[in-house]
C-alpha cells in the first residue's frame, strides 16, 4: 500500500452557497453538488475536484443534528476531514487497524453508481473514514480514488 498524496479536503461551512462562492472566487474552483452522499447525515455537499475541496454544511432544518453540527458548534469553520489516496484501500485499512483506529464508515462504490453520482470521472472509489479525530484533530479518511483512463 503506498499513499499518493492528500486527494482533498473537506471543509465543514454553515452557508454552503457562501463558501462555494468564496473559493470558487478566491481559487477558480469548479463545484459539482453531491448532496445525495449527504444527506443520510443531514448535510449537503459540493466537491471541486480541480482544487481538492470538499464542503459540508447542515440541511436546512438539522443545523444541531447533522454530522457536522458539533464540529461546527465547538471549532466554527474549518477543515474536518482529510481524504488521503491510497493505492490499495484495504491494506491501508489493515494497517490503520493495526494502530488502534477503527473505520467509522465505509464505502466502495460500483462502477454504476460512479458513472451516476460522480460523472463518470473515476474508475474505482472506495473509502474508510477512521476515527482519527481525537489522536490527530481532524478526521482521516483512506480513499482509494482511481481516474479513469481514456480510451
Amino acid at each position: 500500500m503506498a499513499v499518493k498524496g492528500v486527494n482533498r479536503i473537506m471543509i465543514a461551512v454553515r452557508d454552503l452557497e457562501a463558501a462555494k462562492t468564496k473559493y470558487r472566487d478566491l481559487l477558480g474552483a469548479t463545484f459539482v453538488d453531491a448532496h445525495w452522499t449527504g444527506e443520510p447525515f443531514g448535510i449537503a455537499v459540493s466537491i471541486a475536484w480541480d482544487a481538492g475541496i470538499e464542503l459540508c454544511a447542515p440541511l436546512p432544518g438539522r443545523e444541531d443534528s447533522s454530522a457536522v453540527s458539533g464540529f461546527l458548534a465547538a471549532r466554527g469553520e474549518g477543515v474536518m476531514n482529510v481524504f488521503f489516496n491510497v493505492t490499495d484501500g484495504e491494506a491501508a485499512m489493515e494497517r490503520a487497524i493495526q494502530h488502534g483506529y477503527a473505520s467509522v464508515h465505509s464505502l466502495d462504490y460500483t462502477q454504476a453508481e460512479i458513472d451516476q453520482h460522480l460523472g463518470g470521472l473515476f474508475q474505482r472509489y472506495q473509502e474508510h473514514n477512521l476515527d482519527t479525530s481525537e489522536r490527530c484533530g481532524f478526521a482521516v479518511s483512506l480513499a482509494r480514488i482511481e481516474a479513469k483512463q481514456d480510451a
